[in-house]
């Protein structure tokens, strides 16, 4: 009887590192939304040095790791002058590094609205960033909505990483249970079985969304 309440005991400890890898996740992806809708459109910019600017961070992040972007905000970023919490540096490092991907996203939609659509705003006598918000946009974002759904999973996989800077999410908590115990079966399929609940959430939500976007408009590409 002891056994099992210690077993509870220590199950309930791990699940309520779900809290921290929930607020990572939620945090993280709306800034990797923001970054990437900017860096993105940036991406198609006229300008050669607004693509240029936009082209070397989604390279850099793309290209370096997440652990060692992770590392840089919570470590080294203190020398220059900027403290963060390791939840504010896991929410940095996961969101820049999911707006670097997530950027390429968003320039590829936004060149398969077909050119008619362009041709159009042109008629309609738009300005480029009244033909981008109005027009080209709102066709782009049901385009996007399946990968951003993929890179939001992504991204609360990767939550798990900021256990590294001491974030008690659900891998620190598994990893303080395995320490204690010994065991490693129990805590690492629980915290298997939370992602996966989680990642449903998400995915079922994105679905709605593109079933909500998706309304009035086919084949935005044509």
């Amino acid at each position: 009887m002891q056994n099992v309440e210690s077993s509870l005991d220590f199950g309930w400890f791990i699940l309520t590192g779900a809290l921290a890898t929930v607020q990572l996740t939620v945090f993280s992806c709306i800034l990797a939304l923001m970054v990437a809708l900017l860096t993105g459109i940036a991406l198609t910019n006229q300008s050669l040095f607004v693509r240029a600017a936009a082209r070397t961070y989604v390279e850099f992040f793309r290209g370096t790791s997440v652990f060692v972007q992770l590392f840089a905000a919570y470590f080294v970023l203190p020398f220059v002058g900027i403290s963060l919490t390791p939840i504010q540096a896991g929410v940095l490092a996961l969101g820049l590094n999911g707006g670097a991907y997530g950027a390429e996203v968003v320039r590829a939609a936004i060149n398969a609205v077909g050119r008619d659509q362009r041709e159009a705003t042109i008629a309609l006598n738009l300005t480029r960033w009244q033909a981008l918000w109005w027009v080209v946009l709102p066709q782009a974002v049901v385009l996007m909505l399946p990968s951003f759904g993929n890179l939001a999973i992504e991204i609360m996989k990767g939550t798990a990483v900021a256990s590294l800077i001491t974030v008690s999410e659900l891998t620190f908590q598994a990893q303080t249970v395995r320490s204690q115990t010994g065991d490693t079966a129990v805590p690492f399929l629980l915290i298997m079985a939370t992602y996966l609940v989680i990642a449903s959430v998400l995915m079922s939500f994105v679905r709605w969304l593109e079933r909500r976007f998706g309304r009035g408009i086919v084949n935005p590409g044509m």
